[in-house]
């Protein structure tokens, strides 16, 4: 057996209609009607699987799953947050393994912006 990828994300919300709407606004993803959307990679794109313990505090401890996603330029994607009157949970961080920033959906889970 080999693993080509993830074959979805999937969770429960309070509000559907409500965190589409944030989804498709704020992260560009268009929603279909069946509540969900397709993502293809594009060449290049990496996707990581990773495990943290339950008390480490790179994302908020209640929180069972942080979402990342690749973006093609972070600068673009911040201006993008700030017109949308998104704020980064965590300014933009740099390190070996790229640049990195924070955001939360309407229902306080974290996300993890990153370029390469």
């Amino acid at each position: 057996m080999r693993i080509k990828g993830f074959g979805g994300i999937f969770w429960r919300t309070k509000n559907i209609e409500e965190i589409k709407k944030w989804y498709s606004k704020v992260l560009k993803m268009e929603i279909e009607n069946w509540n969900g959307t397709i993502i293809t990679p594009q060449s290049g794109n990496e996707t990581i699987f990773s495990f943290f313990s339950e008390n480490d505090r790179y994302f908020p401890t209640e929180q069972q799953v942080m979402l990342n996603f690749q973006v093609e330029n972070l600068d673009d994607s911040i201006k993008h947050l700030e017109k949308m009157g998104v704020p980064l949970v965590m300014e933009k961080a740099i390190n070996e393994f790229g640049k990195f920033i924070w955001i939360e959906d309407p229902e306080g889970r974290r996300i993890e912006l990153w370029e390469k």
